[in-house]
């Protein structure tokens, strides 16, 4: 729409995550480096986390276009599937056959894909985005995944792109194992504000025409504020900033001009959040009030278990053994009794903090699905305002 007038042969503010268009930030340069050291020494696992909009698809895709000839890469979107499906979606993106094939085979197929592969001195990449959707089952097949190797070196290595839920649920204890398998890990974080100009001018300048407006002093400012520094908020608001300018047919962007659009915007968020709380929050709350009076129920049974076992062990070792057999010491049955106690209450300690853990991940997860509606929402209006 603006195109022309600005000198652009593209929007330079897309929020589809375009490769060609990666800025490389403080930030996302460090991520680059890990993923391309990562794959250059074949590691173990590779873990690329990250909020929403802070880039982590861009910088998976600009990673594949700069992959050598020799490298193979199946890259998984969809996690919310079983494992046979997973298996399955893994082998298609290999370009292996699965019609009507159970897991089993689709497992060796895929084995002996990857021993040929090696045997060519080919390196096979798999790369799972929006891992933090995966169970704790899934997560074990993809550890399990992994132990597809040689005597020296991995047949196939795995990355897993997510958000930062992601890392509460690979601390969980039963998945230590996946935990100690990764070798490279990087946190992409939002740009700062020193970043957010050339950002800015970069994305512009790979559109067509780096200086195509300028900046009254203040609106940078402004926008970080808004922002937070994520590229797509970033993108969001520079995209209004540059319509509303073409409007008034002007190629400076005001400070008044910027805050009426963030004054605009986050009125439609606070419309938004209203809607999705009442389908998310509302969820939320009920999962988490039944995982709380869940966990109270177990506390009381373990109270109630630990005194009935107290109870047993001490009136046994009270009592003493037989008369034919030697008189046990009334320390060594209190210290047996104190012994018992402590491992039970260590084996509900453990699985109490574990299932806390998992609350907080669905907490996360709630949360995320709350930001992705009130993104969708907001991106349905911007286009629905362009036409």
């Amino acid at each position: 729409m603006y195109e022309e007038y600005f000198g652009f042969s593209n929007k330079p503010f897309q929020i589809t995550p375009d490769p060609e268009f990666l800025y490389l930030s403080k930030t996302h340069k460090k991520a680059m480096n890990y993923l391309n050291y990562g794959i250059r020494e074949n590691s173990g696992f590779i873990l690329i986390t990250g909020e929403i909009g802070t880039g982590k698809t861009t910088i998976i895709r600009s990673m594949m276009k700069a992959l050598p000839g020799n490298v193979h890469l199946a890259r998984i979107n969809n996690t919310r599937v079983d494992s046979d499906l997973l298996i399955s979606m893994i082998n298609d993106e290999f370009g292996l056959g699965t019609s009507g094939k159970g897991k089993i085979e689709l497992l060796r197929d895929l084995n002996d894909f990857l021993i040929n592969q090696y045997a060519e001195r080919n390196q096979c990449v798999l790369v799972i985005d929006e891992a933090q959707n995966l169970s704790s089952d899934l997560i074990e097949e993809v550890r399990l995944l992994s132990n597809l190797e040689t005597d020296k070196s991995k047949l196939l290595q795995i990355i897993l792109v997510g958000q930062p839920e992601l890392r509460a649920t690979l601390s969980r204890p039963e998945l230590e194992q996946l935990s100690q398998r990764i070798t490279v890990s990087c946190h992409l974080r939002p740009l700062v504000e020193e970043e957010l100009e050339g950002y800015i001018r970069h994305r512009m300048a790979v559109a067509g025409n780096a200086t195509a407006v300028s900046f009254e002093p203040g609106v940078i400012s402004e926008i970080f504020k808004f922002s937070g520094g994520r590229p797509r908020l970033i993108n969001v608001i520079c995209d209004y900033a540059l319509l509303s300018a073409f409007t008034d047919q002007v190629k400076i962007i005001g400070l008044k001009q910027i805050r009426e659009i963030v004054d605009e915007l986050a009125e439609e968020k606070q419309s938004t959040d209203t809607v999705v709380e009442k389908e998310v929050v509302g969820r939320e709350r009920t999962v988490l009030v039944g995982d709380i009076e869940s966990i109270k129920e177990r506390l009381t049974r373990l109270e109630m278990m630990m005194s009935g076992l107290g109870m047993a062990l001490l009136d046994k070792f009270l009592k003493g053994p037989e008369p034919s057999g030697p008189e046990a010491e009334p320390l060594s049955g209190m210290q047996a009794v104190e012994n018992s106690l402590m491992e039970l209450l260590e084996r509900k300690r453990s699985r109490i903090a574990s299932k806390s853990m998992e609350v907080e991940a669905e907490k996360l997860r709630l949360e995320r699905e709350r930001r992705e509606m009130v993104e969708k929402e907001r991106r349905l209006r911007l286009q629905s305002r362009d036409n």
